[in-house]
């Protein structure tokens, strides 16, 4: 009788991630050596493991999500980035814009919904004057006096700034702060992050060259900083990007949230690292400041009165299809995740990592919960950017389903506003904890 011997298990463990592991556990910030590491590294693992350290350090044993709804107010855009399928030009087959009267409607149902949020973009109209803007906010303010308008790219505001013909190619903060104050005063209550792409030159020639680049959507987050906005960004990856650029991204925005925190009065480590050679950050003299350790105090709504600061970075899978860059796969489930967990590993300084459903699957964000994810999003309803799955822009899922979702992950569902205050709810009717 022939007795099988139990295999021979190879250690998967890469000795590579062992320096890394030290950075992590003492809160120190990663370099860009380290996040190629990650990246490479065939011990996905272990680089799980690790942000999932840093993510339950910050904020045990919960995850978030919100009752929200999305407005996209037009489709018609100026520009034709490669990877948009959502851009239409005035007069195609499926082109929109949303009047008033539409506008007013949706903010009745989301009242009646008890949604906290409006997330608010679309395309760059040329057709539209910079009083539509205004107004939509001014209308959406009457009927749903309490939801909270998260409004306006940074690419958007630089196309508001064009058209209300306060845009100086010299002096983008000029215009865009003169846009601001307007909105603000009109009910803009915190900016998304959409239209970051990916912070490299070669990426922004080759897939969107028309649109903004690095500079200028700095420029205008730094405005909104000044002005006591929160704002958000992204990181769309797996089209043409490479994941040093990919690495620059994640540099430039910690670097740039770390000049945001020290106006609020954080102190920093003058000694941390800082890369070298990366053109968009040499303007920034703030320490190193980092957020990944137990007991970091995280920035409240309260610090409003000093400026902003960025609550929540989201990567985005890049989907192939129906754009000028359909002959591309986009990136796997694998490279989805593992993309979560290096973002949270390098951008240390950010209170919030965000699985946007929608684009990842709610079953894959339930795992991004236990790879360096915090925030699921919300009920959204009509989402009309892309998608993961599914026909159409009704793309919308209950209260339920996201509890459930994130309890099944093993965490406490929290229900936040869009400024991360916990909401009470009593049906449609609901208030933030003081």
């Amino acid at each position: 009788m022939t007795t099988l011997s139990a295999p021979k298990l190879i250690p998967n463990t890469d000795p590579a991630i062992e320096s890394i592991r030290e950075k992590v556990l003492k809160g120190q910030r990663l370099t860009l050596e380290d996040g190629q590491v990650l990246y490479r590294t065939t011990d996905i693992w272990s680089v799980l493991e690790l942000a999932k350290i840093v993510r339950d350090r910050i904020h045990p044993g919960v995850a978030y999500y919100n009752i929200n709804r999305h407005l996209n107010y037009s489709n018609v855009c100026a520009l034709s980035c490669k990877f948009c399928e959502f851009a239409r030009k005035q007069g195609e087959e499926g082109e929109y814009t949303r009047d008033l009267d539409y506008i007013k409607e949706q903010g009745r149902k989301a009242v009646e919904s008890g949604a906290t949020e409006f997330h608010i973009v679309g395309g760059l109209n040329p057709y539209l004057p910079f009083e539509y803007y205004t107004e939509m906010l001014c209308e959406l303010r009457k009927v749903a006096p309490n939801v909270h308008l998260k409004a306006f790219t940074a690419v958007e505001l630089v196309h508001l700034a064009r058209i209300a013909k306060v845009y100086k190619r010299d002096d983008t903060q000029a215009g865009v702060r003169w846009v601001l104050q307007r909105l603000k005063e009109a009910g803009l209550g915190s900016l998304p992050g959409g239209g970051a792409e990916v912070f490299d030159e070669r990426v922004h020639k080759e897939a969107f060259k028309t649109k903004i680049g690095a500079h200028e959507w700095l420029d205008v987050h730094l405005v909104a900083h000044e002005l006591g906005l929160n704002t958000n960004c992204t990181m769309l990856y797996g089209h043409v990007d490479q994941i040093d650029e990919r690495l620059r991204h994640m540099e430039i925005l910690r670097r740039s949230q770390d000049q945001a925190l020290h106006r609020l009065g954080y102190e920093g480590d003058p000694e941390g690292y800082i890369a070298e050679g990366i053109q968009e950050s040499e303007q920034i003299t703030a320490p190193v400041i980092t957020l990944n350790m137990d007991g970091s105090k995280l920035p409240t709504p309260a610090m409003s009165n000093r400026g902003g600061y960025y609550q929540t970075i989201t990567p985005l899978p890049f989907f192939p299809d129906g754009s000028a860059l359909e002959h591309l796969p986009g990136p796997a489930g694998i490279e989805n995740l593992r993309t979560i967990a290096v973002t949270r590993l390098m951008l240390d300084n950010f209170p919030h990592v965000k699985a946007f459903w929608i684009m990842q699957t709610l079953p894959m964000a339930q795992l991004m919960l236990e790879a360096g994810a915090d925030d699921i999003d919300g009920t959204v309803v009509w989402y009309d950017i892309t998608k993961a799955v599914g026909e159409g822009t009704h793309q919308e899922t209950t209260e339920l389903d996201l509890k459930r979702a994130i309890g099944e992950a093993g965490y406490q569902a929290i229900e936040r506003d869009t400024l991360y205050r916990r909401v009470e709810r009593d049906g449609s009717s609901w208030k933030v904890e003081v």
